[in-house]
């Protein structure tokens, strides 16, 4: 047997990286170059959302997907970081109740984290939206986002406090993203 297969041998856990901006500032971009840059998986919840089929007409509709694939996620990333595994989620970084979930992720599987925050005006955001609903981007566009869902969905952001506790490292958003 090889000490590679040696099942006593204790492995390290990997990492988990989370994303905190706004609509349009470019978490899926950052993702991406993540999952590009570094050795991890990367998942997507709007690909999860998208390829389970769940129709999504409202905020409440997003929650109630969202809750449903986490529940799946969660258990999944966890022992992918027992094995050692990164993990990048291109979600769960905008309110303190989704870093409180992705908390009790890697502390269960005993692993690291990084929450990268991307700094963008709302201006910068919009931009960026308008942008992908003109131009549809494969892989990153999934419908026109108006201006009055971007709003209504920064009223629930809430950037993360000193208190929460989390390594951070902040990025800047740009009109390029």
């Amino acid at each position: 047997m090889s000490p590679d297969s040696d099942p006593n041998t204790s492995l390290s856990a990997g990492t988990v990286h989370f994303i905190c901006g706004k609509a349009g500032a470019g978490k899926t971009t950052l993702a991406r170059e993540l999952g590009r840059t570094l050795p991890t998986v990367v998942i997507c919840e709007d690909e999860w959302i998208e390829t389970l089929g769940f129709d999504i007409q409202s905020l409440d509709d997003f929650g109630t997907a969202s809750s449903k694939c986490r529940s799946l996620i969660g258990p999944l990333t966890t022992e992918l970081l027992l094995l050692g595994v990164s993990v990048v989620f291109d979600f769960a970084g905008n309110t303190v109740t989704s870093r409180h979930w992705v908390r009790t992720i890697f502390e269960t599987a005993d692993a690291d984290h990084l929450l990268h925050v991307i700094e963008a005006t709302d201006s910068q955001c919009l931009a960026n939206i308008h942008r992908r609903n003109r131009d549809k981007p494969s892989g990153v566009y999934w419908g026109q986002v108006t201006d009055e869902t971007f709003h209504r969905v920064t009223a629930h952001f809430a950037p993360p406090q000193p208190e929460e506790g989390f390594r951070i490292l902040t990025h800047f958003g740009s009109e390029n993203r």
